[in-house]
């Protein structure tokens, strides 16, 4: 067997969909006796948890991810890893810098989680990040995008090659999943003969567009008895909690924060709402279609339509319009959703299906 490890490398393990993507790719390689590293630039994060025993976690202790090149072009020098795996687009440029300064023989894969040219800041980094990846992924071995969306645009922004980023579907679905769905949940809404709850996962950040889908929940709320639980945490929180006491939702609305299991929410839903902006391939989104949960999704770049095969396994509805968004939840109470149908599509998303790509990246043959 081959001592030398394959590593991933993310920022921190906070509760976002990149780290549950690389938890889940530690997990499903974990069963095949690969030795793994997690290199982090700070362990913070609730994820932290959830790594698999046998992964060796490495903490650069660095704080800042960039920060992390030099101790990251160390780790690379002295443990000789086949691949480095770097996730999020500021954690990649850290890697290729790592790299080339390391001078190893390491393959560098970059993935790519969001499409570039829908997200928006105003921060210093985002205006410096563009131009830095268009110099650098080219360096890279391999690039690769959570979807053909993510894929296409990153080729067109970046003027890489047509073809030139591989798609590997993130690894979403796994037996741990459709476990922690069934799971109890003792929560007051979820009893018999309550009203229908609606649910929504994610940062409290402007790409989740937390504040339109309150907003459509008020409109609902006007015409029918229902409630709505945000799951997460971020910066946002405030605003958010404003406009729910402005519209007078209070007693309908509940963000709870960050939970270890939202599977148990996904499976008891009403129905499941993602109101981004802008996604890459949103992992909450296949996790609620797993747990039987019907879907209402913003027709974003990227993924909604990719993944619901534009409006076959849910209602698409245009970004941003609370008001479409409202008469999609309406519509949806009065539906009836084949549930079979949902968790069959989401099998296309295995984490087995995953692993069996990125190994293959290298040169590994796994069956399926």
């Amino acid at each position: 067997m081959n001592t030398r490890p394959i590593a991933f490398f993310l920022p921190t393990l906070h509760g976002g969909g990149a780290e549950r993507v690389v938890i889940n790719l530690l997990k499903g390689m974990s069963s095949y006796n690969i030795p793994l590293d997690l290199i982090v630039a700070t362990t913070d994060g609730p994820y932290l948890n959830q790594v698999p025993s046998q992964v060796r976690v490495i903490n650069l202790a660095t704080g800042r991810v960039i920060k992390a090149i030099l101790p990251l072009s160390k780790y690379l020098q002295n443990n000789k890893p086949i691949a480095i795996i770097s996730h999020m687009n500021h954690a990649n440029i850290v890697a290729v810098l790592a790299k080339k300064i390391g001078g190893t023989e390491t393959k560098l894969i970059l993935v790519e989680h969001n499409t570039l040219s829908f997200s928006k800041s105003n921060s210093i980094r985002a205006k410096f990040l563009p131009p830095l990846m268009k110099l650098l992924y080219p360096v890279a071995d391999v690039i690769v995008g959570v979807s053909k969306g993510v894929a296409e645009d990153l080729e067109s922004q970046l003027a890489l090659e047509k073809g030139k980023v591989n798609v590997i579907y993130n690894p979403v679905i796994d037996d741990e999943l459709i476990a922690k769905a069934k799971t109890p949940l003792e929560h007051p809404w979820f009893e018999k003969g309550c009203p229908p709850v609606f649910l929504a996962v994610g940062r409290l950040t402007a790409q989740k567009d937390f504040l339109t889908l309150i907003k459509a929940f008020g409109l609902l709320r006007k015409q029918k008895l229902a409630r709505l639980i945000i799951l997460g945490e971020g910066e946002q929180r405030t605003e958010l909690e404003a406009m729910i006491r402005k519209l007078g939702i209070s007693e309908n609305v509940s963000m709870p924060g960050f939970v270890d299991n939202p599977y148990a929410y996904m499976s008891r839903g009403s129905a499941f709402v993602l109101s981004s902006r802008w996604e890459g391939l949103p992992t909450v989104l296949i996790e609620a279609m797993a747990c039987g949960c019907p879907v209402i999704a913003t027709d974003c770049p990227s993924g909604p339509r990719e993944i619901l095969e534009a409006g076959k396994y849910g209602t698409l509805v245009p970004v941003g319009n609370e008001i479409a968004i409202s008469a999609a939840m309406l519509d949806i109470l009065d539906s009836s959703v084949n549930v079979d149908v949902l968790v069959r599509k989401t099998m296309d998303f295995s984490v087995e299906q995953a692993n069996s790509k990125y190994l293959s990246l290298l040169g590994y043959s796994i069956p399926m």
